[in-house]
């Protein structure tokens, strides 16, 4: 009951306050460009990586990226830029 409450309070607030969904609501930002970047904001940690498959923990899931020729560019605390041939980009809600 109180998440429910929780959830309608914060999509309200993103509503009225006009403020983006994954800052209010903590969702994970994807922005990528083609098949060859991939920058990810506002994830939990890094879980796996090899040239071929990166794993991310959200607050609520996991991301999974797979592809080839993985290279992470950039990585930060709540950051990662990744460059490579993308093939998948999959939400895991476990």
């Amino acid at each position: 009951m109180m998440r429910r409450w929780k959830s309608k309070m914060r999509n309200w607030l993103t509503n009225k306050m006009e403020l983006p969904a994954d800052v209010l609501m903590d969702l994970p930002r994807i922005t990528m460009i083609g098949q060859i970047h991939i920058y990810i904001e506002n994830h939990r940690g890094l879980l796996v990586f090899t040239d071929h498959e990166l794993r991310l923990l959200l607050k609520q899931g996991q991301l999974l990226v797979k592809g080839e020729a993985f290279v992470i560019k950039t990585i930060l605390p709540e950051e990662i830029l990744l460059e490579g041939k993308i093939d998948q980009v999959v939400y895991l809600n476990e």
